[in-house]
């Protein structure tokens, strides 16, 4: 049975959980403020795409910020049946390679009770987001990918341009991570 107190939909569900973070930084002093918050994984390839929906939201904060406890959101997904939105408290950017200019780029996205001034937030570009998921390449990384590209939101160039540019902040063996940017640009070129 479908829970009651549910939100109509994912898009709503989101936006309960920016009114919640919001509304969480009531003290804040107004020179910290807004607070940008970027949503990278599968909630941004959904925002942009429409693509597969992921249970929880990997979101990088401008600030150290201390979350309310209440983030799990409910809501009734396409076929009615009740599904769990929430907030990845253990997500962590700093093994995604990610360009140095990724969150200055990132897009607005404006959810319905959430004021910017107070609480920014943004959804990595579908380019920044793809080259996020070259790092762990795992198959839903991959699957994404091409789901930008099929899209038509990313193309074979642009992701090398910018992944190598970001592979320039990086140190260690980087060969890994140039053998997954080959596979994505050849999945990008071939479809």
């Amino acid at each position: 049975m479908p829970d009651p107190t549910a939100q109509p939909d994912y898009h709503a569900a989101l936006a309960e959980i920016g009114r919640r973070i919001a509304a969480s930084l009531a003290g804040t002093p107004p020179h910290a403020l807004p607070i940008r918050m970027v949503i990278a994984g599968g909630t941004a390839l959904h925002w942009h795409t429409g693509d597969r929906i992921s249970k929880d939201v990997d979101a990088a904060f401008s600030h150290r910020i201390a979350l309310p406890d209440d983030l799990d959101i409910a809501y009734l997904d396409a076929d009615g049946s009740s599904a769990l939105l929430y907030l990845d408290r253990n997500y962590n950017d700093t093994f995604a390679l990610l360009h140095e200019d990724a969150y200055n780029d990132a897009l607005p996205l404006s959810l319905p009770g959430v004021d910017p001034h107070v609480l920014d937030i943004r959804l990595l570009t579908p380019l920044d987001l793809a080259v996020s998921k070259l790092a762990r390449f795992g198959q839903q990384d991959r699957e994404d990918i091409a789901s930008l590209g099929r899209h038509g939101l990313i193309a074979e160039l642009p992701l090398r341009q910018r992944a190598e540019q970001a592979m320039g902040g990086y140190i260690g063996d980087l060969a890994r991570l140039r053998t997954s940017l080959d596979i994505a640009c050849r999945m990008l070129t071939s479809r």
